[in-house]
């Protein structure tokens, strides 16, 4: 190989090497948008590559990077996470940068002193990024129970669930959908902006998380006159009438870690089997339930009672990308009903 040769050898390997970096680089950006928008655990961000890339670079470049693309970005300015929360991430930026020796980064340090005077509130948004674009953006509770409800924060399997939708679009397309226990919207917010719905019926029982819900559901733009038509529904498991429940004609029913309570099953149970034999479609309506499954008496139970009244269940396969931050290692199943 001759000297010419050797140089546009060395300089198509230097362009590949920057390339693959720039690639990584854009890559790690997005995990930590994605992971600070939805309020992940601090530790599950990629913080070996920041370090390394302090280490080899000695420069604050990508900190910088990392700034600009969470507490800094526009959506933080509009739907901001916990204050407690913005305080923690900026503090470990600042020690990763401390500790590698680069230069101090001035924009850090007053992102960190405007977070340090501003007071502490019981509720935050979280901001689920969508493939697509845009984001799913949730007035959630930071306590888990809140008000003597859990409905107030987005739990894993409806995200699970959401993941899901977003890979199978078709089974939403033109449809009426109507979800059980939609919580702080999620899962159906989700549905709505990805999956091309007729109409969505959002639904809950608890006073506190419908209030909440109507609130999330209209933060994302979402109404009666909105494309798809979006309403949000009291819906008692144990004394909504089958009349009632003809009347909203849903093709596709989903649901949401509503499998948690012994006490209730039944009346889900009996309820799910009502919604499938009174639908006023041609056939049967598609009911899908994802659960996380964190006590095997109580989800077994369920399956039980299913039976009991006469409907059966396929376990689904789940997700294949991974859209969201969460915890993979949870038990969560999906299952379809059929009689």
């Amino acid at each position: 190989m001759g000297k010419q040769e050797v140089n546009k050898y060395t300089c198509k390997m230097a362009l590949s090497e920057q390339s693959s970096v720039q690639g990584s680089v854009r890559e790690v950006l997005k995990e930590f948008q994605v992971s600070f928008f939805a309020m992940s655990l601090l530790p599950s961000f990629p913080w070996t590559f920041v370090e390394k890339d302090l280490q080899r670079s000695g420069s604050s470049a990508l900190i910088s990077q990392v700034l600009k693309q969470t507490c800094l970005h526009p959506l933080c300015r509009k739907f901001a996470p916990s204050v407690r929360y913005r305080r923690l991430f900026l503090s470990e930026l600042i020690r990763r940068l401390e500790a590698s020796g680069c230069e101090p980064l001035d924009e850090l340090y007053d992102a960190l002193a405007e977070v340090v005077g501003t007071e502490e509130t019981t509720e935050c948004y979280k901001n689920y990024l969508l493939p697509a674009g845009g984001a799913v953006s949730l007035m959630e509770n930071i306590a888990l129970i809140s008000e003597g409800t859990t409905g107030l924060v987005t739990w894993e399997a409806a995200l699970y669930l959401a993941e899901w939708a977003l890979e199978n679009q078709q089974v939403f397309a033109g449809r009426t959908v109507l979800e059980l226990g939609s919580g702080a919207g999620l899962t159906g917010i989700a549905v709505c902006r990805s999956c091309s719905p007729k109409r969505f019926i959002f639904s809950d029982s608890h006073c506190r998380v419908l209030q909440k819900l109507r609130d999330n559901v209209q933060l994302n733009g979402l109404s009666e006159q909105t494309t798809p038509a979006v309403s949000v529904e009291k819906l008692d498991w144990t004394a909504t009438s089958e009349e009632e429940l003809r009347e909203i004609g849903a093709d596709v029913i989903i649901a949401a870690d509503v499998v948690y309570d012994p006490d209730i099953a039944g009346s889900l149970a009996k309820l799910l089997s009502i919604l499938m034999r009174c639908s006023s479609a041609e056939v049967l309506p598609q009911v899908f339930v994802c659960s996380t499954i964190r006590n095997l008496e109580t989800y077994g139970g369920f399956k039980q009672q299913l039976e009991t009244e006469g409907v059966g269940h396929e376990v689904i396969p789940g997700p294949v990308n991974h859209v969201f931050p969460y915890n993979r290692q949870s038990a969560i199943e999906l299952i379809k009903l059929c009689r």
